[in-house]
């Protein structure tokens, strides 16, 4: 990893979301979507994901980008015992899956990836909706940050409260206060004034 030396700036936060049909790309942070069953929702928040044993792309939490294809899930559960979570993935190494028996279709992991990815409109045949789909080996790339679907008002606020809770637990770097959704963030020493310091910060001047 290369190393950087700072000596003053002042940082602007890139919000460009990604369109249905962009790839991923390596080491980005994006937001998704997942379906689950009101049940396990307070489960996920406190203790996270745990992935599936298998499945179209093997092992993994699968997630998606479009909203309307997380709602579809899980399969045969009603509405109102259906939650949606809104997520920040880093994404790591992706590899994209695009047609049926792909070589790597189940075997992405092992071959150094951290992500597997169907773009929409893809040749996988189990997927007539056309809708992109994203599978995550680590749990520990997703982050919850909201609640994008819930029937009942009542526990879609609950909900909340108890992401909101669980994300100022641990989520908050101590230097540029923000919360640290994605990877941890970078702390380096200025080369000028040796005061550590997050690359995220707002401004950094020296004092000479």
């Amino acid at each position: 990893m290369m190393s950087i030396t700072f000596s003053g700036w002042e940082a602007v936060k890139d919000r460009k979301n990604l369109s249905a049909n962009e790839e991923p790309k390596k080491g980005h942070c994006y937001m998704m979507y997942h379906g689950t069953h009101l049940q396990n929702a307070k489960t996920i928040i406190s203790r996270g994901f745990q992935p599936s044993k298998d499945g179209l792309l093997g092992p993994g939490v699968y997630v998606s980008r479009n909203i309307e294809k997380a709602k579809c899930y899980p399969l045969t559960v009603d509405k109102k015992d259906k939650v949606v979570f809104k997520l920040q993935v880093r994404v790591g190494k992706v590899k994209k899956i695009n047609c049926d028996n792909h070589p790597m279709q189940k075997t992405w992991h092992q071959n150094g990836f951290d992500c597997a990815w169907v773009p929409p409109n893809s040749s996988i045949s189990s997927i007539r909706s056309g809708r992109e789909e994203d599978c995550v080996w680590d749990p520990s790339r997703i982050s919850i940050v909201d609640v994008a679907c819930c029937v009942d008002p009542a526990t879609r606020k609950e909900l909340r409260r108890l992401i909101q809770h669980n994300n100022r637990s641990g989520g908050e770097c101590d230097l540029c206060h923000e919360e640290s959704d994605c990877n941890p963030h970078p702390v380096q020493s200025c080369w000028q004034c040796g005061k550590t310091i997050c690359a995220f910060q707002q401004k950094h001047h020296c004092k000479h």
